[in-house]
């Protein structure tokens, strides 16, 4: 493990307690927490307290693969075991397929998962372990020389566009120069190569590295350098991870394509050389010209040549034509003739200007003349005598209809109100019983016997008294 994840990660923090890393709370003062607000302060001083990844190693174990393409798994030894999850764009582009029991290496970021409490990394990448030494150190020296810039992009040379000569650095008996000669030879057969016999891999393999690329750089005898071997494992590959072989490479005056390994091979000589290829093959291919497709270019471009002549030929002989019409257009007869024929236009024109004027005038004319026939005084005074004579005859009649219609009123309303007088009903035999006060008996038992009421006739009025009373 790395010598900084042993020290205390919470020590600096405002508010730690030596040994705990929570927050403090002033003496006599109970500080009362949620379990939210606990899980999330937590949350906070584990990432605060470890703000960088780290690499883990350990037993698979309760792996799981739900519907969302996330990896949940435990990492154990002997002695404790870590929850982890390793989310879908992460896993996704793993070189192997986990599985339980296998032993693995993470790398992650420590967290807590706030709604269960649970202490967990975050896993950003996952290999099988066996070369987990190897690997933590190339980390490290990745890092360190990053910091220093030897993987600057803005370092990076530009390959030339046709190299007369082309170095590689490699195992003279390896299958790496075979496959660099076949394909220079098939794309550009006039480039030359000069071959650096070198090892590449055991412990010689650095220092040769490096003597070849200095050697080179002091010659100067080619345009670009290409360091390449085929594949093999991290401890194979390792000589090209050295920092000498990262140093040369920088401080090489040429510019040097890196090839080593297959595609998912990766090296720092290929972070510090000007472009990496993924195959010796490649490589050949980056730095070569392709003789065929310069043929084809060229072919093409002759064609357009051809093609361009032809249109522009085509193009002058049209402007050509163009100009001997526009000298037939501009002749002085042309022009003559162009001349009279507006000038016949113009008259006809103008002729028919005026007569339509003429027809428009004789129009408005005959309108106005209608307009003062309507409007004439005599026809006026017709239409209002006949008028005034027809309002006489409706005021004659009016006085007659009006009091003929008010007649007529004033005898419904008599009949009406005969109809609906009590006196008509005491006329029909009925007659209109009150008592002494005046109040007119309805019921038979609003009275007493013996009790003296009148009755209202048709005619006169009748004083009684009350024998018997029958309710029903």
């Amino acid at each position: 493990m790395d010598r900084s994840l042993q020290a205390d990660p919470l020590a600096g923090i405002p508010g730690a307690l030596p040994g705990l890393g929570g927050p403090t709370a002033p003496e006599g003062e109970r500080t009362v927490y949620t379990v939210s607000r606990l899980n999330r302060e937590a949350r906070l001083l584990l990432e605060e307290g470890f703000p960088f990844p780290v690499w883990v190693e350990g037993e698979l174990s309760n792996l799981a693969r739900p519907a969302s393409g996330h990896l949940y798994f435990t990492l154990k030894d002997e002695a404790a075991q870590l929850r982890c999850a390793m989310f879908r764009g992460r896993n996704r582009h793993l070189a192997f397929r986990p599985a339980n029991g296998m032993q693995v290496l993470a790398r992650g970021r420590l967290s807590l998962y706030e709604p269960r409490g649970d202490f967990q990394l975050v896993v950003e990448e996952l290999e099988e372990a066996g070369e987990g030494r190897l690997r933590r150190e190339l980390e490290r020296l990745k890092r360190r020389l990053a910091a220093e810039g030897l993987f600057d992009e803005a370092l990076k040379r530009p390959l030339p566009a046709y190299p007369r000569r082309v170095g590689v650095i490699t195992s003279p008996t390896g299958a790496a120069v075979r496959d660099v000669l076949t394909v220079l030879r098939r794309r550009w057969a006039l480039l030359e190569v000069l071959v650096h016999p070198v090892p590449v891999q055991g412990a010689g393999a650095a220092p040769a590295i490096v003597r070849a690329l200095a050697l080179a750089s002091e010659r100067a005898e080619c345009d670009v350098l290409i360091l390449t071997r085929g594949g093999g494992s991290l401890e194979d590959l390792w000589a090209f991870n050295e920092e000498a072989v990262v140093r040369a490479i920088r401080a090489c005056r040429l510019p040097v394509v890196s090839a080593v390994g297959h595609e998912i091979d990766w090296t720092l000589a290929d972070l510090a050389a000007d472009r990496r290829a993924p195959t010796p093959s490649a490589a050949a291919e980056m730095i070569s010209p392709d003789a065929a497709g310069l043929l084809a270019a060229l072919d093409g471009r002759l064609k357009r040549l051809r093609t361009a002549m032809g249109r522009r030929l085509a193009l002058l002989a049209q402007r050509h034509r163009g100009l001997d019409r526009r000298l037939a257009v501009q002749h002085p007869g042309r022009r003559l003739q162009d001349r009279a024929q507006r000038l016949d236009e113009l008259e006809l024109r103008l002729r028919r200007t005026v007569r339509a004027r003429i027809d428009g005038a004789r129009q408005r004319l005959a309108a106005l003349e209608a307009g003062l026939h309507r409007h004439h005084p005599g026809a006026r005074l017709r239409r209002d005598g006949e008028r005034l004579e027809a309002l006489a005859r409706r005021l004659r009649r009016a006085p007659l209809q009006v009091l003929e219609g008010r007649r007529q009123r004033l005898a419904a309303l008599g009949r009406a109100l005969q109809a609906v007088s009590p006196l008509a009903t005491l006329e029909r035999g009925y007659a209109i019983v009150r008592r002494t006060d005046g109040q007119v008996v309805r019921r038979a038992e609003e009275v007493r016997p013996g009790e003296e009421v009148e009755a209202l006739l048709g005619r006169g009025r009748l004083r009684c008294v009350v024998r018997r009373r029958r309710l029903r």
